[in-house]
């Protein structure tokens, strides 16, 4: 007798920014396995409900920011925050080390003088290869097949 195995329940959809119209925006790369990863884990860190998110493949990124170029958004995220600036990869971290306390501990290391000099070309580096460094196997879509 086979016993149907039951599929894992879908992952709960991030908060979009129509959903907390007053919170910073991240974009993302919703079609990378490692981006979505790290991202589905800011919802626990973000315990005041600051952040929404938007992956950079929804058309409402191009609608309410025309000016973000796509080229950029596919080798960086951005968190645009509530004043409209931008904190661009490894300054998103950063700020996202100040705006959500339970973030604190890093907030000394991101901010040493400095430091961005490091943060940036590791930053880039991931950015690059996430599609190479994923769990090996291949997205659902061909995605992941595209930029190896």
């Amino acid at each position: 007798m086979a016993t149907a195995t039951v599929p894992p329940p879908a992952a709960d959809p991030l908060p979009s920014p129509a959903e907390r119209p007053d919170a910073d925006v991240i974009i993302y790369d919703g079609q990378c396995r490692i981006c979505t990863a790290q991202v589905r884990k800011l919802p626990w860190w973000d315990g005041s409900k600051r952040l929404s998110y938007l992956s950079l493949h929804d058309p409402e990124v191009a609608h309410r920011w025309p000016d973000l170029p796509h080229d950029r958004l596919m080798q960086e995220m951005v968190i645009i925050d509530q004043q409209g600036r931008r904190h661009w990869g490894p300054y998103a971290f950063r700020y996202l080390s100040r705006r959500l306390p339970r973030m604190w501990w890093a907030a000394p290391i991101l901010y040493l003088p400095g430091s961005m000099y490091l943060w940036q070309p590791a930053y880039r580096w991931l950015a690059r290869n996430r599609y190479c460094l994923g769990s090996g196997t291949a997205c659902d879509d061909g995605t992941c097949d595209l930029h190896r």
